[in-house]
Order: C-alpha cells, then sequence, then structure tokens
C-alpha cells in the first residue's frame, strides 16, 4: 500500500445499474441543512463571549465568519458537481 497512491476519477463516479442514490432533496433542504451544520449551536453560546471580548463589533466579527463559511461551502458545492459520488470529503481526497 503506497500512501501516495490515487483513484482515477472514473473508478469513482462510475455507479453501478440498481445502486445509484436517489436523490430526494430539494435545494432550499439543502440550504437548511447546511446552515444549521455551520452554525449550530454555537452562535447562541459564544455571542456573550463574544460581545465581551469585541463589544459591539461583534456582529462585524460573525459577518466575517460567515463569509468564510459561505466559501467553504461553495468550495464544496464545486466539489460535489465535478464528482457527483456519495462520500464527500472521503471521495474528494482521492
Amino acid at each position: 500500500m503506497s500512501l501516495f497512491r490515487r483513484k482515477s476519477l472514473d473508478s469513482v463516479t462510475v455507479h453501478e445499474a440498481g445502486r445509484r442514490l436517489i436523490p430526494t432533496l430539494s435545494w432550499p433542504h439543502l440550504i437548511a441543512l447546511g446552515i444549521g451544520a455551520i452554525v449550530g449551536t454555537g452562535i447562541y453560546t459564544l455571542i456573550g463571549v463574544g460581545a465581551n471580548l469585541a463589544g459591539p463589533a461583534v456582529l462585524i466579527s460573525f459577518a466575517i465568519a460567515g463569509a468564510v463559511c459561505a466559501c467553504a461551502a461553495l468550495s464544496y458545492a464545486e466539489l460535489s458537481t465535478m464528482m457527483p459520488a456519495a462520500g464527500s470529503a472521503y471521495t474528494y481526497s482521492y
């Protein structure tokens, strides 16, 4: 086993006839799921700590963090359209 061995893109994206995942979620479902995964409950617990440290600029801090998270989400969206296979980041690492 080599540490740097890679799979070809064809072997990852080829699907067998009866083993393909059926898409059941629409784009509003996926957006809500993504926002819930990124935001979680941390925004409720950390807003007091952030307000003590940053004062009124805590809103700017959350806006900057949201922009960074949006960049990460958009890169995952781009990868998922390039390689439409189950496995997410595990599949993208090959």
